[in-house]
C-alpha cells in the first residue's frame, strides 16, 4: 500500500504510516497528452503559415491603414463611447441595486422593471428607438406633469444621433450592471451589516466605507467582463452612422474594397483594447485581493 501524502506525519501519529515516502502522481496516459499537445502546435503552425504566405490577407493594406488618422479618430471615438457607457451605466446602476435592495416596495418594483425591460432589448434596438424618438414625440417639452407646457422644442433638435446612442448604451448598460452590484452586495455577510447598526453608522457611511470596499471584489470580474462586451458592443451605433471603429472600417473597405484587411484592422485595435482591460482587471483585482488574503492567512495559521 502506498500513500501519496506530502506530509503524512500531520495526518496521522502512527510511526508505521509516518515512515512512508510521499509519491509524485503517474500520469498514465502521457501519450494522450502529448498527441493534444502536438494537435495544438500543428493547427497553431498551419494558421501562422497561412497567415503569411496567404496574399488575400493583404498585410501591405492592413500596415497601410492600421495607424491612419481616420481609423485612430475612430478608435478614439471607440474608448470614448466605451469610457461614458461604463462609468455612467454603473452608476446608474448602482441606484438601481439599491432601489432593488431597499425595503420600499415602490422602488423594488421599479427597480426590476427597468431591469427587465432593458436586458428584453437588444442594444441596437434600443439605439434605434433613441435615434428615432422624434417619429413618437415630435417635440419635447418642460412644464407641469398633465398640465400645461412652458418650453418646448423640436426633438430631433435635443437628441442628436451621438445622444441617443449614448443614451441607449448607458440605459443598457445599467441593466446589467445593476444585478452585478446588487450580487456584490448581497456576497457581504450579514454580520458586517448588523455590527454597523449596532455601532451606530450611518447608512451612507456604512454603504461607502464597510459594504463597497468588501463588494468590489466580488464587483470587479464579472463588471470588467462587462465593459469589455460593451466595448464592443458599441459596434451597434453604425447603424446611426456614427463614426465608430466598426463604421469607419467598413466605408474604406466600401470604397476600395479590401474587405478582409481592413477587417482585421478593427480586429487588431478591439483584440488589443481588450488586453488592456484585462490586463487592468487583473491588477485591480491582485490589489483588492491584499487585504482578503492577509486576513485568510492568518486565519489559517491560528486555525493551525
Amino acid at each position: 500500500m502506498t500513500l501519496a501524502l506530502t506530509r503524512p506525519h500531520a495526518i496521522t501519529t502512527d510511526p508505521e504510516l509516518a515512515e512512508l515516502a510521499a509519491l509524485p502522481v503517474r500520469h498514465r496516459a502521457q501519450w494522450g497528452r502529448w498527441l493534444a499537445v502536438a494537435v495544438a502546435v500543428v493547427l497553431f503552425a498551419q494558421l501562422a503559415v497561412s497567415a503569411v504566405t496567404n496574399p488575400r490577407f493583404d498585410w501591405p493594406t492592413f500596415g497601410a491603414y492600421l495607424f491612419s488618422p481616420t481609423i485612430l479618430e475612430a478608435l478614439w471615438f471607440t474608448v470614448q463611447l466605451t469610457a461614458i457607457g461604463a462609468v455612467f451605466g454603473f452608476l446608474f446602476g448602482g441606484v438601481l441595486a439599491l432601489a432593488r435592495l431597499s425595503g420600499n416596495r415602490v422602488l423594488t418594483a421599479f427597480g426590476f422593471a427597468f431591469i427587465w425591460l432593458f436586458r428584453s432589448i437588444p442594444l441596437i434596438v434600443q439605439i434605434l428607438f433613441w435615434g428615432y424618438l422624434g417619429a413618437l414625440y415630435p417635440t419635447i417639452g418642460l412644464g407641469i406633469p398633465f398640465g400645461p407646457t412652458f418650453v418646448d422644442a423640436p426633438t430631433k433638435d435635443l437628441l442628436s444621433p451621438y445622444t441617443a446612442a449614448v443614451i441607449g448604451i448607458v440605459l443598457h448598460q445599467a441593466a446589467y450592471g445593476s444585478e452585478i452590484v446588487r450580487a456584490g452586495i448581497l456576497g457581504v455577510a450579514d454580520g458586517q451589516h448588523d455590527a454597523a447598526r449596532a455601532l451606530g453608522i450611518p447608512p451612507a457611511a456604512h454603504l461607502l466605507r464597510i459594504t463597497l470596499p468588501q463588494a468590489l471584489r466580488t464587483i470587479v470580474p464579472p463588471a470588467a467582463n462587462e465593459v469589455i462586451g460593451l466595448l464592443k458592443g458599441t459596434t451597434a451605433v453604425f447603424i446611426l452612422a456614427l463614426p465608430d471603429l466598426f463604421y469607419q472600417v467598413q466605408v474604406i473597405y466600401g470604397r476600395n474594397g479590401r474587405i478582409i484587411p481592413l477587417l482585421l484592422v478593427a480586429v487588431a485595435w478591439y483584440a488589443l483594447l481588450t488586453t488592456v482591460l484585462s490586463i487592468g482587471q487583473h491588477y485591480l483585482e491582485k490589489r483588492l485581493a491584499r487585504g482578503h488574503g492577509a486576513s485568510t492567512s492568518s486565519t489559517k495559521e491560528n486555525a493551525a
